[in-house]
């Protein structure tokens, strides 16, 4: 029986559009149209990916509606803080829940391993909960770092923390986890 090539669910790059546009749009017209456009762009990004992967993952979904909400706020007072916050408010509630998952002994990243390596070889535990440590105080601080941003600095330099100041970050934390792993790796803690 020949498998059918699975869609791919990889558009996370699409989730940077809205603000963007937002960005684009209240350097050249009032909040309130950038406000509508970041907000259309929004649910456009979340009907492309229902379309084109058959399903909408649920932290599009949160986003999705943090945005609407947050965005609905930001209408009603024509200023646009409240739709600038939607990044600290998801990367808090991903903090949250994988913080939340940990204490209870199951970090997210291990069950999201265990469902990607069927054949069972992982990392040893303290590795992934180490990352998995890492990344919650990452999401938690960056989060903070995204609403500093949004009430005090330009519009511009939010734009580019939200895209490209993202994928730089999250590059020297790889980098930085790789070394602290192999450290782990060769120096396992004690029980």
């Amino acid at each position: 029986m020949e498998q059918q090539p699975k869609k791919s669910n990889n558009f996370f790059l699409i989730s940077f559009l809205p603000a963007i546009l937002y960005w684009y749009l209240e350097t050249k017209y009032p909040v309130k149209i950038a406000l509508m456009g970041g907000i259309a762009l929004s649910i456009g990004e979340i009907l492309f990916e229902k379309i084109f992967t058959g399903h909408i993952h649920q932290l599009s979904r949160f986003n999705f509606f943090l945005v609407v909400f947050l965005g609905g706020f930001s209408l009603m007072e024509e200023n646009g803080i409240w739709f600038k916050l939607q990044p600290t408010f998801s990367l808090w509630a991903v903090a949250i829940y994988m913080w939340l998952k940990l204490r209870k002994g199951s970090g997210f990243f291990k069950e999201m391993m265990m469902e990607m390596r069927p054949d069972g070889k992982m990392p040893p535990d303290h590795i992934i909960l180490s990352m998995e440590r890492n990344m919650v105080i990452l999401f938690f601080c960056y989060g903070l770092l995204m609403g500093v941003l949004a009430l005090w600095f330009p519009t511009s330099l939010w734009a580019f923390f939200k895209t490209a100041g993202l994928f730089i970050v999250m590059g020297i934390f790889m980098v930085i986890q790789t070394i602290l792993n192999r450290r782990n790796m060769r120096n396992p803690p004690q029980e």
